[in-house]
């Protein structure tokens, strides 16, 4: 079987990873800071020279930064890989530029019968060997299940009972995507009219990881006042894809320090299982 449960503990290498002003200012544009945003155009995050203001990153941009060297989990086909879910957690405000070193691990591999579910941790640490980001993905698989595994944790995650406490939306625009990938993520799926069709969508697609982006947005500048350093962690599920163009809204229900998110288009769930703390 191409993938090898044996991998789970297997370290990939650790690496530099470096970003510049410019990294930052290019991923705020492409996960559509400035463009709608009713505080201020975002100028903190899209400019690096406003008169009294001092740039700062948006902390989902650490999904894009790098992940060090990959620990070798089996050989597959990328065209059966989806990615399922995602999760960030800052340990320390992310600098609009800086470098640091990164470190990833493959941290679990479930059984999910007609798939394999592999989660890959990256622990990112300043060169003085403080921690500042932890990020995990879980790729889903196909085909790849099947052994009599470990069928992984379930899900405790339930929509509360009540209308949400806040919602905040913002429209993506049409060439988004084509924006976005600048970022480094340069998949046809999400460019080429003629590679998504193949794929079975009319037209490309938004990036997943874009719209992780977006909803970061709205719960920065809801919950934590816009402001970086209380951003904690975030994650959940891809649920369904987005068209550039589309808006996005995510719904917030607050317990305490914690508050539980998805993200719609319309009536329709895009990211869901939400779950977002502040410092």
């Amino acid at each position: 079987m191409p993938i090898n449960p044996e991998a789970v503990g297997a370290v990939g290498e650790e690496s530099e990873i470096s970003w510049t002003s410019k990294d930052s200012l290019l991923y705020a544009l492409g996960v559509g800071a400035g463009a709608s945003d009713p505080t201020g155009f975002e100028l903190e995050f899209t400019t690096e020279n406003s008169r009294g203001i001092h740039q700062r990153a948006l902390p989902t941009q650490v999904v894009v930064l790098g992940s060090g060297g990959m620990p070798d989990y089996g050989d597959f086909n990328l065209a059966a890989l989806l990615h399922g879910d995602q999760h960030i957690e800052l340990h320390q405000e992310l600098p609009a530029a800086g470098s640091a070193r990164a470190q990833s691990r493959v941290a679990a591999i479930y059984d999910k019968i007609k798939a394999a579910l592999v989660v890959l941790e990256t622990n990112v640490r300043s060169h003085d060997g403080e921690p500042m980001w932890t990020s995990r993905s879980g790729l889903f698989i196909s085909g790849e299940g099947g052994w009599g595994g470990d069928r992984g944790p379930s899900s405790a995650w339930n929509q509360p009972e009540r209308e949400p406490d806040h919602v905040t939306g913002y429209d993506t625009r049409t060439d988004q995507a084509l924006l976005y990938r600048l970022n480094g993520d340069r998949n046809p799926l999400h460019s080429d009219p003629s590679f998504s069709a193949m794929a079975g969508f009319e037209t490309p697609i938004l990036h997943g990881l874009c719209t992780f982006g977006v909803t970061g947005r709205a719960l920065l500048h809801t919950l934590c006042g816009s402001d970086p350093a209380r951003f904690s962690s975030m994650g959940g599920r891809f649920k369904a894809p987005v068209l550039p163009g589309q808006r996005l809204d995510v719904c917030m229900w607050v317990e305490g320090d914690t508050t539980l998110f998805q993200t719609r288009v319309g009536d329709r769930v895009v990211f869901d299982a939400g779950v977002f703390t502040t410092r």
